[in-house]
């Protein structure tokens, strides 16, 4: 049953045209996965499908007493307002216990505290409580997950596959989208094109798709270039059929050609690094009587890929700082190499309208008034303040080409930082920090507010970058991605390190007590949930095997691997008959070959055990 309809609509803002007489449906119970780079309008439209903005032009149509929840990327509460004030409201329609108990699952313990002191996650956190225990048909939420832990994403993800409506949502979280969606609607250009498959069938179905879109344009160019011969021959006579032909040759001319997004393009910016990198020594931090951080030691490696995971509030941002020497430890000592120069791209951008205010350290990038952007400065200058060129793989680079690279247009450069989205905001302070050329690069949950596009060019990036990443985030698939050392915040201020990505670290975790999450996550009573605690889907049951990213990606190559050191022991072999007669050399052949032979016993040992886990997967 169609319970929302979009059709041809049309919006423009500040002069760009966001909707294209662009078509929307939603039917009961669907779940929809709106995506889309960047400042295309995502979260306009959701605005739009839920009353809050008008379209330019088209046709709405919403079912007779639909009831819409929605849930905005940055809300905003009177200031004077208790925590529990803010989410129950005054019409009584929420339940202050049911309240309280969501709150606590969702780290939000003071109920009475001022919504004026509280951090723009925990905003962000109230406003999804409010709206998941409101009575409503359809969920129109942004950026939902944005400030949720693993454990809050999981209970998140429970409540949503649980929830007796429908639901339209912009994420940037592959898992989740894959876990809870069973349509992908993408914003591109304009246009809005329908897929229904969850995110890893969307992938497929673009693919698809935009080979179709070349074949055709293949297609009409072949016969573009025959009719262009045709027309330069000239016409015999002017005749119907010979002026239907000109008319097919025009209307051939004058179509457009696929057009496609451009993509961020990031050139290695680094500085050279030196012996000496970050070392942290006996590490210790608490606020009041609360031990965020306890003896911890690390020495961080050249090229180190590191990702520090724990529950919101844990230390991780805190940690983070202290190495950028915002806030200082109550113990212990950190050293700074004198090559290293700090690159922090920070959790969250504040807005302020006082021009001036800049304050940075050699030594470090967007370190002082990182939080903050001047609303009223203009794009190009927040980049010069940093650099106005930069040393690239590519060569000298100016501020402008790098603006354009990350898809700033030369009227965008020009124009108040106020007028961007939250996420053009984003990608912007991410550039100011790369222009600092850092070699060692701190990311504190990078994948808020940046598009899946993006964040897909920055894992690429990281993939050559000459330095040292650590990253704080609870993107999943981010971590599996990217970092090749866990080190999670655990009990009392303890911090353990685990190898690999998530999945590896997950998979290394105690198994969950299945009773006691259903009994912390069962909630049902709200969201018209089921209370089957038997469901196939509940997180209580046995995870399914699965590969991490870098297993499957070595079970993709291990067999050439393979076949590359047997070639090589042959070729030992070859060479030690041609230098019977020299000691040294052949001295130098057979260690080498025993160090291959060594290499392929262990890398044969390994294709067993992927084989084996393959075989398990297969058979699940």
């Amino acid at each position: 049953m169609n319970i929302l309809s979009l059709e041809n609509i049309s919006k423009s803002f500040t002069g760009r045209m966001l909707f294209d007489e662009a078509s929307f449906f939603l039917h009961d119970n669907e779940k929809v996965g709106l995506i889309g780079i960047n400042g295309t309008g995502k979260s306009t439209l959701l605005r739009i499908i839920a009353g809050l903005e008008e379209e330019d032009g088209g046709k709405i149509t919403r079912a007779t007493n639909m009831v819409i929840g929605y849930l905005p990327q940055n809300p905003q509460f009177n200031p004077e307002d208790s925590v529990i004030k803010a989410v129950v409201g005054e019409n009584g329609e929420i339940s202050e216990s049911d309240a309280k108990s969501m709150l606590t699952k969702l780290g939000v313990y003071d109920f009475e505290q001022k919504t004026a002191q509280l951090s723009g996650g925990q905003r962000k956190r109230l406003a999804l409580v409010r709206v998941l225990l409101s009575t409503c048909d359809i969920l129109v939420l942004d950026e939902p997950t944005n400030h949720l832990d693993s454990d809050m994403t999981s209970y998140l993800e429970e409540k949503l596959k649980s929830f007796r409506g429908s639901i339209v949502m912009v994420t940037h979280d592959r898992y989740f989208l894959d876990c809870v969606c069973n349509r992908i609607v993408e914003l591109d250009k304009g246009k809005l094109y329908s897929y229904d498959e969850n995110y890893e069938g969307f992938l497929e179905k673009k693919a698809q798709r935009l080979e179709y879109m070349e074949a055709a344009e293949r297609k009409r160019q072949s016969i573009l270039r025959k009719e262009i011969a045709w027309i330069q021959r000239g016409a015999r006579a002017r005749t119907t059929k010979q002026k239907a032909h000109i008319q097919r040759y025009e209307a051939l001319r004058d179509a457009n050609a696929p057009s496609y997004d451009s993509n961020v393009e990031m050139s290695s910016v680094v500085s050279r690094l030196g012996r000496t990198t970050v070392e942290l020594e006996n590490i210790s931090k608490a606020y009041g009587e609360k031990l965020l951080i306890k003896d911890f030691t690390y020495n961080f490696l050249k090229n180190d890929r590191i990702g520090f995971v724990g529950s919101n509030g844990c230390g991780k941002t805190t940690l983070m700082k202290m190495i950028v020497g915002m806030i200082q430890p109550d113990s212990g000592s950190i050293v700074v190499g004198q090559t290293v120069k700090l690159g922090y791209y920070s959790q969250e951008i504040g807005m302020y309208d006082n021009p001036g205010l800049k304050n940075y350290d050699d030594n470090y990038v967007n370190l002082n008034n990182i939080d903050h952007m001047d609303s009223k400065q203009r794009v190009i200058d927040y980049i010069r303040d940093v650099a106005e060129y930069v040393q690239t793989t590519d060569g000298t680079v100016s501020a402008t080409v790098m603006l354009e690279r990350f898809l700033f247009t030369p009227e965008q450069q020009y124009s108040q930082l106020g007028k961007l989205s939250g996420g053009e905001k984003r990608r912007l302070n991410l550039l100011k920090v790369l222009m600092g050329a850092p070699n060692v690069l701190i990311l504190d949950e990078p994948t808020n507010d940046l598009d899946i596009a993006t964040l897909q060019i920055l894992e690429d990036y990281l993939d050559g970058f000459q330095g040292i990443v650590i990253c704080v985030s609870h993107d999943r698939y981010f971590l599996d991605r990217v970092v090749r050392r866990i080190i999670a915040f655990e009990d009392n201020g303890v911090l353990t390190q685990y190898e690999g990505g998530y999945t590896d670290y997950e998979s290394k975790q105690p198994v969950r007590e299945d009773e006691l999450c259903k009994s912390k996550y069962n909630d049902t009573s709200n969201l018209g949930m089921s209370g089957d605690s038997n469901s196939s889907e509940s997180r209580g049951h046995e995870k399914k095997l699965k590969f991490s990213y870098k297993e499957a990606r070595e079970y993709e190559t291990i067999d050439d691997d393979i076949a590359a050191l047997e070639a090589a022991i042959e070729q030992c072999d070859t060479d030690m008959a041609s230098n019977a007669t020299n000691s040294v050399k052949l001295a130098e052949l057979m260690s080498r070959q025993e160090k291959l032979k060594k290499e392929l016993e262990e890398k044969m040992d390994r294709w067993m055990y992927l084989n084996e886990l393959a075989e398990q997967i297969d058979k699940q």
